[in-house]
This record gives structure tokens, C-alpha cells and sequence, in this order.
């Protein structure tokens, strides 16, 4: 067997293939008697009708297309061995060249190379900040509201007050028979004087409502940044707003006492309610701000690195952005074609314009870390990893209680949730630990292959889990190697 490689611009290997022609002699007879297995020639029994017999009845033509399939099953692994290629993703028969000797050219996918350049010279500054006492006084106020009492009143809205209202947004200059974008009776809202970030339909919404009374309504109008993620049909939308208002109810706030804070169950005094809710917002001020620093790192990093991957790739990671957003989507009761229908555009147009932008981040940004991780060796011991996963499988105990009744760790039956925990806690620990180190460099506190502490033992198993190392960073797609080539309609050359 004779193989010619050459590397494609698109990161793909060109592989042709010449074998024996006494291989393909046997192959067409071979071809022969699977033809012959699968149907009927008069005076013989299935498999059984000689080779003549069968070109006579079938025709050279579909025997040599049978041989050629045997062939290809056979020579593509073989030949992925031989050359020690190991594919990204399905490779592709191409061409056939020839068939006296046979000559096959296939394309091989190839996995994805990073060249990370001098990322250790990456510098950006980390400077969290701590939230102010304003923050926790803001959280003990909502915090009072969910407990206070409440009355009717027929006055203007103030700030502090509770609403019920209806409110309908459909895209500007909409027909009124158009489907709306949102649709909310019954809707209570708390009037805010300053804007949040999380308020419901947009920040300030509640703000621009003060000084109506119940009865009364108020034509709004917001455009949505095209990244919008809390609702997906609004995201570029300039939407108009009718919002009508039904009932007001003042706000009676219980005292901020220590018979409040035990009411709650976060501390028997006030002060350690509010040593509680400090935590509780400085853990949330900090995981936003380090989601928004490590992404700003690795876009450094990848602005430095030369990464290089086949189109099946970026392909694979769109299909799982799209199965996301599906997800998200039917959990707010809408389907697929409902929301390209809203976002005037189709499925095609979606997929090359937007999720396919998302995925390419997705993928590199997975790529960087994963060879962040080789490259300053990092590695994970036994004891880390089993740490990790009893907290894992505690979380989903205590917040799913199907999940409770139905699992028993360590029984056979539930060795596959088992596996699936153990790894997935294997790479939540290497994500962890691969930021870490990334924020090391980045703030000059490090030198490149740097060991972590955790090298002393590295992971083999976790406990009653079979867990191997990994160092797969978060949205990295799998790509595994297939054994079998995919066929095209090929030209043949004889």
C-alpha cells in the first residue's frame, strides 16, 4: 500500500492511496457474492452463484461500486495507521483516481493545533473590588420587602410600592394583530427609583411608572442590544410597550431586628444577617467580574496564538450552540421556527450569521485553555477530584429530589451517572485550576510550565469511578475519530 499526504490551507490532510490490483481482484469477487447473498439468481442458491454468473446478471459496473465500498471500508483505517493520522472527525472519500491498481484520495479532518506564541507575557491587571456597605443595605432592603405586608390604595405610584399590571411589547410599528413578543397579566413588579441590571422588561422599566394610578396605562419603548440573552426573540428588537396598571400596593417593611434576621434563617442578629448577605454579594460580585477577566485574558492570549482547526469542527460546536438555544428556547415555552419567524430570518442565515460567530469563540477560547493546561502542566490527584465530586453529587441531591430517590451512589445501577459525575467534576477542577494559573501569568505572579500543587499524585480514578486525567476546557467540542470515511460520488478513472 502506497500513501501520498499533503495538507490542505482549510487544516486538512489530502491522502491518496494505491493498493495492490490483486486486492481489487479479490474485492469484486468478494462484491460478487454479497451481491449474490442479497438477491436472487435463477438456479442458485443466496451467495452461491459463481462470479460469471453474477457479472452476467449485474454487470461489471455494480460489481466494481460493491468492491469499491469493500475496499474503502478496509484501506481508510489502515491507511490512517499507517500514516498515523488521527482524524478530527469523519473523513471523506473524495476521488476515486484509478482502479488499475486502485487508487483511492481521501480527506482526512485534522485535530485541532495551537500555537499559544508568548502567552506568558500576557499582562492584565486584576482589580476586583469588594462591594460597598450600600450594596449589602440594598440586598437587606429587597430582602425586608419579600417580608413586608401589604395594602391596596387607590394613590399615584411611588417608589417602594408593589404593581399588578398588564403589559404586551410587540416589535415597533407592528400590526396589533401581529403575535407579541411579550405578553404578561397579573404581572407585579416592585417601583424602583434607581435602574437594575435584572429588572424585567428592561432596566428603569418600574422608574418610568411613578405618578400613574391604578387604571390609568403608558405607551414605552426600548431597543434591546442584539446580544441580549435573557430572552432570546428580543435580542435587536426595538420593542413598544403597553402596559396598563391595575392594582397598587403600599409596602409595610417589618423592622430590621433580630427577630427579623431569625425569621429569614441567614443569622440569629442583624449583624449577622448582614455578614451573610455580604458574602453572598461579594461571592456574586466576584464571579461576574472574573467571568468578564478570564475572557478578556484568553482573548489576549488569543490574539498572540496560531489556531488552527478543520471546518467539521467549528461545525460540530455550532450544532451543540443550536441544540443550547433550542433548549433555552422550549423552556420558554417557544419553539425554533416560531423565533426565526420573530427574528425574520431563517435557519440557514442564523446558523452561518450568529451561531456560528459564537461557536468559533466558543471553540478557540476552549483550545487556549486546553493548551494552557499542557503547556504549564497542569495535572489533578485523586483526592482533589473526589472532593470535587462529593460536592457535585450533594448538590444535586439536595436540589433535585428525583434525582435523591432514584440514585444510590456507589450502586451498579447508577454507575453510569456514576462516570458521567466523576468526569464532569474531573473538569470543572482542571477548568479551575487551568484559571487559576491564567491569572498567575497574567498579573505577573508566575513563570510558564510552571507544575501546580497538585502534581504530587496525579488522577487515575475517582472513587468507585473510572476518571481519567483531562484538561478539556469549558465548550471545547468532542471530536472523535471515526474509523470509516464518508462517501461522496466519486469520478472513477480506469
Amino acid at each position: 500500500m502506497k500513501i501520498e499526504t499533503s495538507t490542505r490551507e482549510d487544516h486538512q490532510m489530502e491522502m491518496v492511496v494505491e493498493v495492490e490490483a490483486e486486492r481489487m481482484e479479490a474485492a469484486k469477487h468478494r462484491a460478487a457474492r454479497k451481491i449474490a447473498q442479497k438477491t436472487k439468481i435463477p438456479g442458485f442458491r443466496p451467495g452461491k452463484a459463481p462470479y460469471d454468473v453474477v457479472l452476467r446478471y449485474y454487470g461489471e459496473s455494480a460489481i466494481i461500486e460493491e468492491a469499491v465500498e469493500i475496499l474503502v471500508d478496509e484501506v481508510y483505517p489502515a491507511a490512517l495507521k499507517e500514516a498515523n493520522l488521527e482524524p478530527a472527525a469523519m473523513g471523506q472519500l473524495e476521488n476515486v483516481e484509478a482502479l488499475d491498481p486502485p487508487k483511492f484520495k481521501f480527506v482526512v479532518p485534522l485535530q485541532p493545533t495551537v500555537d499559544l506564541g508568548d502567552y506568558t507575557a500576557v499582562r492584565h491587571p486584576y482589580e476586583w473590588q469588594a462591594p460597598s456597605d450600600s450594596g449589602v443595605e440594598d440586598e437587606i432592603q429587597n430582602l425586608r420587602r419579600m417580608y413586608a405586608k401589604t395594602e391596596t390604595v387607590e394613590r399615584e405610584i411611588v417608589a417602594g410600592d408593589y404593581v399588578l399590571l398588564d403589559v404586551v411589547g410587540r416589535k415597533a410599528k407592528a400590526e396589533d394583530t401581529d403575535a407579541p413578543l411579550v405578553e404578561r397579566n397579573g404581572f407585579a413588579i416592585v417601583i424602583r427609583e434607581e435602574e437594575k441590571e435584572d429588572e424585567f422588561p428592561f432596566a428603569g422599566f418600574s422608574k418610568k411608572l411613578i405618578g400613574l394610578k391604578p387604571g390609568e396605562g403608558k405607551n414605552l419603548s426600548h431597543k434591546y442590544a442584539k446580544d441580549f440573552s435573557d430572552d432570546e426573540k428580543l435580542a435587536g428588537q426595538n420593542v413598544a410597550f403597553e402596559v396598563t396598571i391595575k392594582t397598587v400596593r403600599a409596602v409595610n417593611m417589618p423592622e430590621l431586628d433580630d427577630e427579623f434576621a431569625q425569621k429569614t434563617g441567614l443569622g440569629q442578629t442583624v449583624e449577622e444577617l448582614r455578614q451573610r448577605m455580604l458574602e453572598n454579594i461579594t461571592r456574586e460580585s466576584q464571579d461576574k467580574y472574573d467571568d468578564d477577566y478570564f475572557n478578556a485574558v484568553i482573548d489576549k492570549i488569543k490574539t498572540g496564538a496560531t489556531i488552527k482547526y478543520p471546518p467539521q469542527v467549528l461545525e460540530h460546536e455550532a450544532e451543540h450552540v443550536m441544540d443550547d438555544l433550542k433548549q433555552r428556547l422550549s423552556q420558554q415555552s417557544m419553539d425554533f421556527e416560531t423565533y426565526l419567524k420573530v427574528r425574520e430570518t431563517t435557519s440557514e442565515k442564523f446558523l452561518e450569521e450568529e451561531a456560528k460567530p459564537v461557536a468559533q469563540k466558543r471553540l478557540e477560547r476552549g483550545l487556549v485553555m486546553d493548551n494552557i493546561a499542557r503547556a504549564e502542566k497542569i495535572v489533578l490527584n485523586e483526592e482533589a477530584v473526589s472532593q470535587e465530586f462529593q460536592q457535585i453529587w450533594m448538590e444535586l441531591a439536595m436540589y433535585d429530589q428525583e434525582f435523591a430517590k432514584r440514585t444510590k451512589y456507589g450502586t451498579k445501577a447508577s454507575k453510569e451517572l456514576v462516570d458521567a459525575v466523576a468526569m464532569d467534576a474531573a473538569n470543572r477542577l482542571m477548568t479551575r485550576k487551568t484559571l487559576e494559573q491564567i491569572k498567575l501569568i497574567a498579573t505577573g505572579q508566575a513563570s510558564a510550565a510552571a507544575p501546580a500543587e497538585e502534581a504530587e499524585k496525579p488522577v487515575k480514578k475517582a472513587k468507585k469511578a473510572k476518571v481519567e486525567p483531562v484538561s478539556e476546557a469549558e465548550g471545547q467540542p468532542e471530536t472523535p475519530a471515526e474509523e470509516k470515511p464518508a462517501k461522496k460520488k466519486s469520478s472513477k478513472k480506469s
